[in-house]
């Protein structure tokens, strides 16, 4: 078992994210703090001051003679009960469970030997701190998972579906794909679908941390989470309740903290061997003078080594570690950026070069034909339908721009061994011919001559080729994202290179990089040619993060130190290999993910300095003599109160873009 500061304060942290299951170890979880008020956690707590209080001015001030031995002992052993023994039986649980040198432990014996020598308000007094501590500590817990646990929320277990003309309110869980649900203005969208009224207006901050109003027209795809903002819509359902993309959100959130961060495995291992050792040198302190010592009394060494054990604790680090860490990935989902591990927010602390692809990443990927230029003789009709066909067989942003450019389909087309070549475009056989469209270097890679010069042009240019004959190019453009600019700047005032990879033409590629003020741009790369340059990158000893959207991405995006997926428009294999995931495809939230790494990094290590430095002095006090109870109390739940706050600090800035 781990040595850890509060079990149920672990357990939260650690289980917050699943759905509502508390995973209890066999502790007893009677006095959690879910679902009690301020007032209610702190009851406890304020029982017993006000008799610890009464007791001091009774023994210090009013002196009665009626106050004194058994009187004054169960006079402050009522004051020890109300915060006392919740914590003996955690430590009798935890004993039961193989965890011997738990907190609990450490809090049980030391208060206990305070009674046993007759320091019975000291002994109440660290008991009712360290529960008070508790008690900030459940509440900072609560505080740093309300982001993520609120994402749970997002979706509604009841939605109405259209069944025999007739509305019906069903379990969202039990729709099928194909049929019909009806959203009321306001109302949250409960799986993903396709709109079937002519246009509605959504809220998406549930997938994309920003709350604008995205208009959706008649057959765009919606998605579960999505709050319907006027008018009341229609909705075909095309993916099953569990399968929906908030479904998938929700489960990378879930997962999120099973990836630690070495910080955070350090700090475990470290509290395992720490807190016997301490233990250990506890009972050395108490008995060990009586062999050096002339004027031995065992009742002083006994405080001292109870003073050591108070000290000792590892509440600052246990807790407000993975709490600092959780707070950054609660400042991230709360942003649109989901990060799947803290060990993920350490790296993107180290991060030195951002690579990046072009299109969908840096552009919108939205892509749009210029013009169309087709040589003399070509029956431009004929072909035009051929590529149309073709072309809506793929779901790349070229293929989609130019099916949107020769409009309906004929249907009578017989398209047949339609093949696609990563890197170069589409294959197939027509009529028995080959027809190719793709870029000029499929062109050369089949043979097929051309006279175009290709090499200056800042568009994107498409080739297509019909029975071995060279028919004509589509120019088509794609527009820079409107913050793509301003993230260049930002990753430069971080210190942090941009690279731009893309399979483009080198001359549009150059054109968007001078546009975006990036240096280092590569274009006319194929898949397995961004591997070796982030390869020749990572070569040179520099952390490398890689951002993506397509498919093609995912092996790059798996080599790299931190993968980043465009999540809004990017596929599902990317997304599932990536390490980060930007909702919204804002490149901004690029170098707003780093400032969240380093932000958190920088948190933790305030964190641990100050309770090794602050528990280091008092610990050698304490074994001097010259530190008491009171100092002791200040070592342990003082510090741990402040690398608390200090760790929810995170939840509190802004990361917003500039």
């Amino acid at each position: 078992m781990e040595q850890c500061c509060s079990t149920k304060t672990k357990d939260k942290l650690n289980n917050s994210e699943h759905t509502g299951h508390n995973h209890d170890h066999g502790h007893d979880h009677s006095h959690d703090t879910a679902g009690k008020t301020t007032l209610q956690m702190f009851m406890p707590a304020l029982i017993s001051f006000g008799i610890l209080l009464s007791g001091i001015v009774l023994d210090n001030f009013s002196q009665p003679e009626w106050f004194s031995g058994w009187i004054r002992l169960i006079w402050y052993l009522i004051a020890y009960v109300p915060v006392g023994l919740p914590v003996l039986k955690e430590a009798w649980q935890s004993i039961i469970h193989g965890d011997v040198f738990s907190e609990f432990f450490l809090m049980g014996v030391a208060t206990i030997g305070a009674f046993a020598i007759g320091e019975y308000p000291e002994g109440v007094a660290v008991m009712l701190f360290y529960s008070v501590g508790e008690v900030f500590q459940a509440m900072a817990v609560t505080r740093a998972t309300t982001n993520i646990k609120s994402l749970l929320d997002q979706r509604p277990d009841e939605v109405v579906v259209i069944r025999d003309s007739r509305t019906h309110m069903v379990k969202a869980e039990t729709v099928q794909i194909g049929e019909i649900i009806q959203l009321k203005s306001g109302e949250k969208l409960g799986l993903d679908g396709e709109l079937l009224s002519e246009k509605a207006s959504f809220n998406t901050a549930a997938l994309t941390g920003e709350s604008k109003p995205d208009t959706k027209m008649q057959g765009e795809a919606v998605l579960a989470g999505m709050i319907n903002l006027n008018t009341v819509s229609q909705v075909k359902v095309t993916a099953a309740y569990k399968d929906s993309k908030l479904s998938k959100i929700l489960e990378l959130v879930q997962n999120a903290t099973a990836q630690k961060a070495p910080t955070e495995l350090f700090i475990r291992k470290f509290a395992k061997i720490y807190t016997p050792i301490v233990v250990f040198l506890a009972i050395a302190i108490t008995f060990l003078p009586y062999f050096f010592v002339t004027d031995y009394i065992f009742r002083d060494w006994l405080y001292r080594a109870l003073v050591f054990l108070v000290i000792s604790c590892p509440c600052a680090l246990v807790i407000s570690i993975p709490l600092g860490y959780f707070g950054g990935i609660g400042a991230g989902s709360r942003n649109g950026i989901l990060i799947k591990g803290s060990t993920f927010l350490d790296r993107l602390a180290t991060i030195q070069e951002v690579v990046m692809d072009k299109t969908g990443t840096l552009t919108e990927g939205v892509f749009k034909v210029q013009s169309a230029n087709f040589t003399e003789g070509t029956d431009v009709a004929e072909v035009l339908k051929m590529v149309n066909v073709l072309e809506s067989k793929s779901t790349h942003p070229v293929a989609t721009a130019i099916h949107q450019y020769a409009g309906a389909i004929d249907h009578s087309i017989v398209v047949e061994k339609v093949e696609e070549i990563a890197g170069y475009g589409m294959k197939a056989r027509i009529n028995g011919k080959d027809l190719l469209v793709g870029n000029f270097r499929m062109m050369d890679q089949f043979g097929i001559p051309y006279n175009i010069d290709v090499q200056n042009d800042t568009y994107t240019l498409i080739a297509v080729a019909y029975d071995h004959q060279f028919a004509g190019y589509f120019t088509i453009a794609d527009a820079i994202k409107p913050d793509a600019r301003a993230a260049i700047d930002q990753l430069k005032a971080l210190k942090i290179r941009a690279t731009m990879l893309s399979g483009d033409k080198s001359s549009v590629v150059r054109h968007v990089a001078d546009e975006l003020g990036i240096a280092n741009a590569y274009g006319d790369l194929l898949p397995e040619d961004k591997v070796n340059k982030v390869k020749e990158i990572k070569a040179g000893n520099r952390s490398v993060a890689f951002v993506g959207d397509g498919v093609n991405d995912a092996p790059v995006v798996a080599l790299s130190d931190v993968g980043i997926a465009m999540g809004g428009l990017g596929s599902d294999a990317t997304i599932e290999t990536a390490d980060i995931v930007i909702q919204d495809d804002r490149p901004g939230k690029i170098p707003m993910a780093i400032s969240i790494g380093r932000q958190t990094k920088k948190i933790v290590w305030q964190n641990i300095i100050l309770a090794f430095v602050v528990k280091a002095v008092v610990l050698i006090l304490g074994a001097g003599g010259i530190a008491n109870m009171w100092e002791a109390v200040f070592a342990d739940v003082g510090v741990a109160l402040l690398a608390i706050v200090n760790a929810v600090r995170i939840q509190r800035m802004n990361f917003k873009l500039s």
